[in-house]
C-alpha cells in the first residue's frame, strides 16, 4: 500500500466512523473498471470495513456476476433495466449465478430513464418479489429528458425521483440515490428522506441515509471528493508507472535495432 492509498484508506475510515459511509462503489459499466483497479480498492474496502458495491456492465451480465461473487460485492446494480422484459433478464441472472436466497448480497436495479419511470408500476412486482430495491441515478435521468446536467436539482427532477420515493416505500424496496451528489443536492436528498432514502452515493462512496441529516453532511461530502481524487491521482499514478517501467530497456533496444539497420544497409551497398 502506497502513501495515497494509505490517505485514501483513512479518509474511508474517517467516512465511516464520522459521516454515514457504509460502502465503496465499482462500476464495470460506464466506469469500466479494470480488475487490477478493482483489486486495488476492494483491499482499501476492507481494510476500512465497509462493504462493496458494484455496477454490473448490463441486465443479464452474468460474467460480471461471477465474478462479483469472487470480490465478495454486497450490493450489486443492474444498469439500464428500462422494461419489466429486462427486469425478467436481471432477475434471471441473478438465479442462474447466486441462487433465489442469495446470503449477504442486495440485488437493486438502475431508475436512469424517463421510460424506466414511465414502466414502474409494472416492474414494482417483479421487483419485489425477487430483488432489493432501486438506485435512480439522476444524472443520465435528467439527460433521457433531454435536459442539461446542471437541471439535476431542479423540482422536475426531484418529482421524479419523489414518485419512486413512494412506490419504494409501498413496496418495501430500498431507495438509493445517486447521480452528483454534492452538497448543493442536500435539500433535495432531505425532501426525498421524509418518504424514503436508505442510502445515497457519489461516484464513489455510498452513505447511509440518515447521513443527509447529519450536521457534518458538508464535510461527509468534502472527504468523499477528497477520496474520489486521491483515487483518480493514484490510478493516474499507477499506469504511468507501468507505461515508463520498460523506458530504460526500449530505448536500448531502439539504438541495438538503429545499429543493426547501419549494419544492414552498410553491407548491402559495399
Amino acid at each position: 500500500m502506497n502513501a495515497t492509498e494509505r490517505r485514501m484508506l483513512d479518509m474511508l475510515k474517517k467516512g465511516r466512523d464520522q459521516f454515514g459511509v457504509v460502502a465503496v462503489k465499482a462500476e464495470f459499466e460506464a466506469e469500466g473498471t479494470r480488475p487490477d483497479e478493482l483489486l486495488r480498492l476492494i483491499e482499501l474496502t476492507y481494510r476500512a470495513d465497509l462493504d462493496l458495491a458494484l455496477k454490473i456492465g448490463g441486465c443479464e451480465a452474468v460474467s460480471d456476476l461471477h465474478a462479483s461473487k469472487l470480490y465478495g460485492a454486497s450490493y450489486i446494480i443492474g444498469p439500464m433495466v428500462e422494461t419489466p422484459y429486462a427486469l425478467t433478464k436481471f432477475i434471471d441472472a441473478k438465479a442462474k449465478t447466486y441462487g433465489d436466497n442469495p446470503e449477504g448480497t442486495e440485488f437493486l436495479f438502475n431508475l436512469e430513464t424517463q421510460a424506466t419511470l414511465e414502466n414502474l408500476e409494472d416492474m414494482l412486482p417483479l421487483a419485489k418479489a425477487s430483488l432489493d430495491g432501486i438506485v435512480f441515478g439522476r444524472v443520465d435521468f435528467t439527460l433521457s429528458r433531454g435536459l442539461a446536467r446542471g437541471a439535476i436539482n431542479e423540482r422536475q427532477i426531484t418529482d421524479a425521483v419523489l414518485k419512486a420515493a413512494y412506490a419504494c416505500a409501498k413496496a418495501d424496496l430500498d431507495l438509493v440515490v445517486g447521480g452528483s451528489v454534492a452538497v448543493e443536492a442536500a435539500p433535495v436528498l432531505r425532501e426525498i428522506r421524509t418518504i424514503r432514502l436508505d442510502r445515497f452515493e457519489t461516484r464513489k462512496v455510498v452513505f447511509d441515509g440518515s447521513a443527509v441529516e447529519a450536521a457534518n453532511f458538508e464535510a461527509g461530502i468534502a472527504n468523499a471528493v477528497a477520496f474520489e481524487l486521491a483515487w483518480l491521482e493514484n490510478k493516474r499514478d499507477y499506469y504511468n508507472t507501468i507505461a515508463d517501467e520498460d523506458l530504460d530497456r526500449i530505448r536500448m533496444m531502439q539504438e541495438r535495432s538503429a545499429i543493426a539497420m547501419r549494419q544492414q544497409l552498410s553491407r548491402a551497398t559495399a
